[in-house]
């Protein structure tokens, strides 16, 4: 059993290792990438000249849409907000304001938009002045930038993120020379301007309930075409309304309806105009008065507010006293070893049961394995902290158990606990399946048979969240490296320690049974705890890829199965069908591979009976609204969570308290990625699930422990 481990969790490790959003290097300047569902941001910078007084110096964010969503320009139109850039600049350097390239106009339903889909770049010129001292050898201008944006569909979701960027001062900058000269080429050119600052002959009458327009000093290669209109001053007209245009010569005029929701009643109207290849930005006198300004809609503006609100600002964390670094540490060894007792971790709990009844090894070979076990429970502990930290740092939004939140890695650990189940039943062995030469390194390698069972528990034991871990994981996550990879170090020894303790000291060892016939029946027995996390692994792929994938995944396994049988005949029929068996495994694979990875057909957070999807903007509407909310931050991998939402959520009388105290039940699903629900959980002070959190107005949130009880509920709900 053990050998087969080590080929397939050579094949886990791989698939373990997420392609991060990798920093990129120009001339040693970083540019970090912030990447969520949505979008990908990155800090770009243009400095051909170098950096210094007089010479042109441009930052830009680089935003790539997914397909159907977009950001919005600087009027964003009927809805939305547009993006905001705000710098960290060292003395003597200013940053002007976004040259924002020509939107597009994006409808609505009966609404209309301005914005951005597919790549956009907003650059931003920088003013070096005298004052600017960059020091000497080596010398760098450090650029700090918070971007927040509003990102939409049907659906908006505010993001943002953080930037920082080294630009040499001596030398050129110039590897994004393109990017910004498409950007610069998207801009709209300036209409030749009078002395007075507008342009001769062109003005903007208010006529009824329309603004009459006509525009002199367009280039010729416009004249005759049918124009985009778009204002950059927002509240003035309907984007979405029918208007005409026309040209008389080289004047054009148009005619566009007024807002009936008007809120501003400018004396200059600055308009772009663009024919679909080229644009002009012209700004237009206003003749004539405006009518009154209409007051504005209350549940819109509370909206916008709302909105701009969680796009401006990074959530806060609860109020209340934090942990220390030894508060964390000692947290994570108890958490560490109350992870045995969690039922994602019994499987592996089984295995190793077994190894420690054979009586027969000398006590140092026990030791021996003891420590390499240890060993691997603890560097996978810190290679998965490690990985998780440095995605963190190159702009992932991950958490505690991100990798079974893919799900090649969830059909790769069911396939391997598949092997381990049939080999526990009895339907093959080792040496029967594969050359002598190969199966006997199980006998030679005891110590890395060992230090694999320490690998593969940490595999399917880090989705979980213990009590006394959620804390401790939370605080690691926002420590200096070093302490917080001490931190995932002593949940590995915390983890390990039973069995180091059954291997090292020799009372412990003698609490053990004696060898004897009871031990095959005991072998057989364990086969079927591995079953059962194959059952629920292929649900937690279900989850992830729907029906269709999980109905993939359970044909691969029965394909896997038909060929390690195949593989324990013997002779000519061994080698027919296991040829035949392998060539149906491979055709299989060809053919349901995609459905393991395609989403399910409905959303990704779903929801039953009394409870609602989670959002952030849900959250705060209810709250506003006076009313409690109680969320449930879970996932289908979590087998914690699906324990807790059996037993204390399921509760009939709790329920009721619910209800009667008019608390609203939000349903977080984490079981996919989610950069709104991570950054959540990262507010809390947590990073995995299951989390469980009470909101009441303006209190500081109450975060439950990860195994719940009525009682705790209860508790919290009577101080309602």
């Amino acid at each position: 059993m053990p050998l087969i481990r080590l080929f397939l969790l050579a094949l886990l490790a791989a698939a373990l290792l997420p392609v991060p959003a990798a920093a990129q290097f120009t001339g040693g300047a970083a540019k970090p990438v912030v990447t969520t569902e949505r979008v990908r941001a990155e800090l770009l910078a243009h400095a051909p000249e170098g950096v210094a007084p007089g010479k042109p110096v441009w930052l830009g964010l680089r935003i790539t849409h997914q397909p159907h969503w977009h950001t919005y320009w600087k009027n964003p139109g009927d809805s939305g907000l547009p993006t905001v850039l705000a710098w960290s600049l060292p003395n003597g350097v200013t940053a002007g304001e976004i040259a924002w390239p020509t939107p597009q106009k994006l409808p609505v339903g009966n609404l209309a938009n301005y914005g951005y889909e597919g790549t956009v770049l907003l650059p931003v010129p920088l003013t070096i002045s005298p004052d600017f001292k960059p020091g000497l050898l080596g010398a760098q201008l450090q650029v700090g930038l918070k971007a927040t944006w509003l990102v939409c569909r049907t659906e908006c979701i505010p993001e943002d993120g953080e930037f920082t960027l080294k630009l040499p001062v001596e030398g050129s900058t110039a590897l994004n020379t393109a990017q910004f000269e498409a950007a610069f080429k998207a801009q709209p050119r300036a209409v030749v301007q009078a002395t007075d600052g507008a342009i001769p002959g062109s003005v903007a009458r208010i006529d009824g309930g329309a603004l009459a327009l006509q525009v002199e000093g367009l280039p010729v290669q416009a004249r005759g075409k049918r124009l985009e209109f778009f204002p950059e001053t927002a509240g003035v007209i309907e984007p979405a309304a029918a208007w005409t245009q026309a040209w008389q010569g080289a004047l054009w005029t148009a005619r566009v309806p007024l807002s009936a929701q008007r809120s501003a009643s400018p004396s200059v109207m600055p308009v772009v105009l663009s024919d679909g290849t080229a644009s002009w930005r012209a700004e237009v006198k206003v003749a004539g008065a405006w009518p009154a300004v209409a007051a504005p809609a209350g549940v819109s503006t509370a909206l916008e507010d709302a909105l701009r609100r969680n796009a401006a600002s990074a959530p806060a964390r609860p109020a209340g006293p934090g942990i220390g670094l030894l508060a964390a540490l000692a947290g994570a060894l108890l958490g560490g070893m109350i992870l045995n007792l969690m039922p994602c971790v019994f499987p592996v709990l089984a295995i190793k049961m077994l190894s420690f009844t054979d009586a027969s090894k000398p006590p140092r070979a026990r030791r021996v394995t003891g420590l390499a076990y240890t060993a691997g429970v603890v560097l996978s502990f810190i290679a998965l902290g490690a990985a998780m930290l440095g995605l963190r740092a190159a702009g992932e939004q991950l958490g505690w158990g991100f990798q079974l939140q893919s799900p090649l890695v969830v059909a790769a650990l069911a396939a391997l606990f598949t092997l381990i189940a049939l080999n526990l039943a009895g339907v093959f062995e080792f040496a029967g399946v594969l050359p002598s030469s190969v199966a006997t390194l199980d006998v030679r390698h005891p110590v890395g048979n060992a230090f694999l069972s320490g690998v593969l528990a940490v595999a399917i034991a880090s989705p979980c969240t213990a009590p006394f871990m959620g804390a401790s994981l939370g605080l690691a996550i926002v420590l200096p490296p070093s302490q917080a990879l001490l931190v995932f170090a002593v949940l590995g020894l915390g983890m390990a320690l039973p069995y180091l303790a059954a291997s090292t000291v020799p009372a412990v060892a003698r609490w053990l049974p004696r060898p004897g016939a009871w031990m095959d029946v005991f072998r057989k027995l364990m086969a079927f705890p591995m079953f059962a996390t194959v059952a629920w692994l292929v649900w937690v792929l279900g989850q992830q890829s729907g029906i269709d994938g999980a109905g993939a995944l359970l044909a691969l396994l029965v394909a896997l199965s038909l060929l390690v049988w195949a593989l324990t005949l013997a002779g000519r029929t061994r080698r027919l069908l296991s040829t035949l068996a392998l060539a149906a495994l491979a055709a299989l694979t060809w053919v349901l591979w995609p459905q393991l990875l395609q989403p399910p057909p409905v959303a990704t957070t779903r929801t039953d009976g009394i409870w609602q999807a989670w959002s952030p903007a849900r959250v705060e509407q209810i709250l506003a609204s006076g009313n409690p909310v109680f969320v449930d931050f879970t996932a289908a991998w979590c087998i914690t969570c699906q324990y807790n939402k059996k037993t204390t959520l399921a509760d009939t009388q709790l329920l009721a308290d619910l209800k009667q105290r008019k608390v609203t039940l939000l349903r977080a699903d984490w079981t996919r990625r989610d950069p709104a629900i991570t950054a959540a959980l990262q507010s809390l002070g947590r990073s995995g699930v299951p989390v469980y959190v009470l909101y009441q107005g303006k209190q500081p949130p109450v975060v439950f422990s990860e195994i719940l009880s009525v009682a705790q509920l209860r508790a919290a709900l009577s101080r309602l």
